[in-house]
């Protein structure tokens, strides 16, 4: 389970979704790609009414535009649907309302512990790579946008991997009451 639940243990006790929101530098690659594999998770566990997903950046220039061409290709690839996902940054005024924060560098996360209202949301904001015990020891997933495709897809796959260890320590909390 995760430290410091809470939104009543995920909505186990509660009518309030859990909220998480991924947080990349441009939100056109690593969040959304995050998103909509986390998205697919709640949704094929029939959890999806009791967590409230969502991606931002830490920069504003990609604010408005598509995903990038390469995620929506890697994310349709592998089975996943990014082609409604419009870039946002993040805006700090969110951190009360949100649960988690996951970042996917330790630069990203420096950026939003410092953006921060106190040690509350500070520690709201975990890497993305630290729930997967295989894959903490990176601490970084590596930004592929200056990459080909194939490594979009190798991004994806550590994305799906760390992505689905976050699902299995939330998915008990969110079960609970659902028949």
């Amino acid at each position: 389970m995760i430290e410091g639940m809470t939104r009543a243990d995920a909505a186990g006790g509660s009518a309030q979704p859990f909220r998480v929101s991924f947080v990349c530098t441009g939100n056109i690659c690593r969040s959304p790609m995050a998103e909509a594999v986390l998205r697919s998770l709640a949704e094929r566990e029939g959890v999806s009414s009791r967590i409230q997903i969502e991606s931002a950046a830490t920069g504003d220039w990609h604010v408005g535009e598509q995903a990038d061409r390469r995620t929506i290709e890697a994310l349709e690839r592998a089975g996943y649907d990014g082609s409604r996902h419009r870039a946002r940054q993040f805006d700090p005024t969110d951190f009360p309302n949100l649960d988690l924060v996951v970042a996917f560098d330790r630069g990203q996360a420096r950026i939003l512990r410092n953006w921060a209202h106190g040690s509350a949301d500070q520690q709201k904001v975990r890497l993305l790579l630290e729930f997967d015990a295989e894959l903490a020891v990176l601490q970084d997933v590596p930004d592929p946008y200056y990459s080909d495709s194939a490594a979009f897809d190798r991004v994806l796959g550590m994305i799906e991997q760390a992505t689905q260890a976050l699902f299995r320590q939330l998915a008990p909390a969110l079960r609970q009451g659902i028949r």
